[in-house]
């Protein structure tokens, strides 16, 4: 017997994209820097070109059924030099963000998707002392001109993911690997956190300023050392940054893709990515932010699946373990799938495809996949329906 699982009246169905990977041709960045210098990461040439063809990719997502879309503002075009902001592109923002409201969708914006200006990096990037104060007078600037075209902010993405990449890892600028940096420049976006939050909210109080956060479903088996680690680490990935912040958002974006279990054996179907298919995680993480008592939304949860063999069955899959949270008490507000279109995947390049809509990169034509139709569904009809 088929059974509907309906959603809250006024829930947010739509898909997140990020400047860096859709707009092309940004090359004034840390990423871009390093591309043409050290070479320690791929280039992000053209690609899908949405800086051209926005209206183009807004058309599809609202004839998807979508009623809201998430993007991000590159900081290199709005300060292309150290206190010389561009006019020129703060009105190609605002011009996208009414094209987005004139198809009736909702815009989540994004500040700071990962990059930085060149000339900041060069300066110490997030590791100069002055770090906070210059993410505020960028957020100040954009939140001047554009707060009357969106209600919903995020300061970051995913401030661990950008900081265990740059200082523990060592696999994205600056690619270093020091513990101790790591946490000084966690440090250190945390307080650019609170400086935005507090002069974006005094620029427009209505405004919802919030954070976007990768949170990890970290589980384990019955071993009581395996259960300690888990519970350290999910201590430490999931929690440590939004408890330094905890007073200076109005709501959280979650990302979700991992789950780590301790003391596990099984094996799991992977994404093209060679990450477990495990849509359940997205349950647990977004139940572990009650504590926060804020409103959350799915920012972003994909699969790159070139071949569209798992997408579609994965959304509904996590539209279905999202609902369960709903269910749970967790006031979850909407759901965004990653990503809109196909996009420059960080350091894997354009190889990983994880978008709705497919992008041939040559032509720059976009057609539609499969499971974009199954999420179509669930968004127009605000339901999942089940067997």
């Amino acid at each position: 017997m088929e059974q509907k699982l309906e959603f809250p009246k006024g829930f947010y169905w739509g898909a997140a994209s990020a400047s860096y990977q859709v707009e092309g041709n940004i090359y004034n960045t840390d990423w871009a820097y390093e591309a043409r210098t050290s070479k320690k990461v791929p280039i992000a040439d053209s690609g899908p070109d949405h800086w051209n063809r926005y209206k183009e990719d807004f058309d599809i997502a609202k004839s998807l059924g979508h009623n809201a879309t998430r993007i991000s503002i590159e900081w290199a075009r709005i300060e292309p030099e150290e206190g010389e902001f561009s006019i020129e592109a703060i009105r190609h923002y605002e011009n996208v963000l009414r094209e987005i409201k004139k198809r009736d969708l909702e815009p989540f914006v994004t500040l700071w998707h990962f990059t930085i200006p060149e000339w900041l990096y060069k300066k110490g990037g997030l590791e100069n002392k002055d770090f906070p104060e210059y993410f505020e007078k960028y957020a100040k600037f954009v939140m001047n001109h554009l707060s009357k075209y969106c209600s919903h902010w995020a300061t970051i993405n995913e401030p661990e993911v950008l900081v265990s990449n740059g200082w523990m890892r060592g696999n994205w600028p600056p690619f270093k690997r020091n513990i101790f940096m790591e946490m000084k420049v966690t440090n250190n976006v945390a307080k650019a956190h609170i400086k935005a939050y507090l002069a974006m909210k005094k620029i427009n109080l209505t405004s919802e300023v919030g954070i976007v956060k990768d949170n990890i479903y970290f589980h384990s088996n019955k071993n009581p050392i395996n259960k300690l680690v888990s519970g350290f680490l999910r201590q430490y990935w999931n929690f440590r940054f939004l408890n330094k912040i905890k007073n200076n958002f109005d709501s959280i974006g979650l990302n979700y893709y991992f789950h780590r279990k301790s003391g596990d054996n099984k094996k799991y179907k992977k994404n093209d990515m060679g990450w477990d298919i495990f849509p359940e995680g997205i349950f647990h993480t977004l139940v572990e932010l009650k504590r926060y008592n804020k409103p959350v939304f799915v920012a972003e949860a994909g699969i790159a699946d070139r071949d569209d063999i798992h997408r579609g069955q994965y959304i509904k899959d996590l539209v279905y373990w999202t609902h369960r949270a709903v269910l749970d008490g967790v006031p979850v507000k909407g759901f965004m799938y990653w990503s809109l279109t196909d996009n420059f995947e960080w350091a894997k390049g354009y190889d990983q495809r994880f978008g709705l809509i497919e992008i041939d990169y040559e032509t720059k034509e976009r057609k539609i996949r499969d499971s974009a139709y199954d999420y179509k569904k669930i968004c127009e009809s605000n339901s999942l329906t089940i067997n």
